[in-house]
């Protein structure tokens, strides 16, 4: 089974955004390289960074706009938990969630899951791409979610980009570089949306 290994941001200044992810608490899942592609708007993807309680939200959100992210959703009480959404200074959309509504203990910053949510013109046809060069699938619901099996500390998984964009509270539009490669089993290759892969290093 070929494996989704890694995700690196491209950035412009990878030093300073090596220490944001560092004070984020992402420094042990995303790489960064230095790229000055043109990029402008939604990028197409989003980090999505699943915790145990509210409290652990509030505590990634005030790590990340401490280490000068932006608000894109402030924090919020919704029918299915508790969550919010932050850019961080290089541009990446981070969403930090909960399932849960109340803490059952001190908050800190600490990761249940992470996910690299890719926004793709068609959930079905990205499935077939990636099943065909090897990815199994977890799971899947139609034209409106797949995830991937992996070995990696992060989960691969597809959404419509129209949907991605409207659930992070930005508009769709957007050109140029998506600014991330990831890394797996599979070779270098280029999908459907322009998102790029390189082989992963051993």
């Amino acid at each position: 089974m070929t494996s989704f290994a890694s995700v690196t941001l491209e950035v412009p200044d990878p030093a300073a955004a090596d220490a944001f992810y560092q004070a984020f608490g992402l420094g042990a899942v995303v790489n960064v390289r230095a790229s000055d592609a043109p990029t402008t708007g939604f990028r197409g993807f989003a980090l999505s960074l699943v915790v145990s309680q509210p409290g652990n939200v509030d505590a990634f959100i005030d790590a990340a706009l401490d280490a000068g992210a932006t608000t894109l959703k402030p924090a919020t009480k919704g029918f299915w938990g508790y969550g919010g959404v932050v850019r961080t200074p290089d541009g990446t959309i981070c969403k930090i969630a909960t399932s849960n509504k109340k803490d059952t203990g001190p908050a800190a910053q600490h990761l249940d899951q992470v996910a690299l949510l890719l926004g793709v013109a068609d959930v079905k046809a990205s499935k077939r791409f990636y099943a065909d060069r090897g990815l199994a699938v977890a799971k899947s619901f139609g034209g409106k979610y797949v995830e991937f099996e992996t070995s990696s500390a992060v989960t691969l998984a597809l959404y419509p980009r129209r949907a991605l964009a409207k659930d992070t509270g930005v508009s769709q539009e957007g050109a140029g570089s998506h600014r991330i490669v990831l890394g797996g089993g599979a070779g270098s290759f280029t999908d459907l949306d322009g998102f790029v892969w390189e082989a992963a290093s051993v």
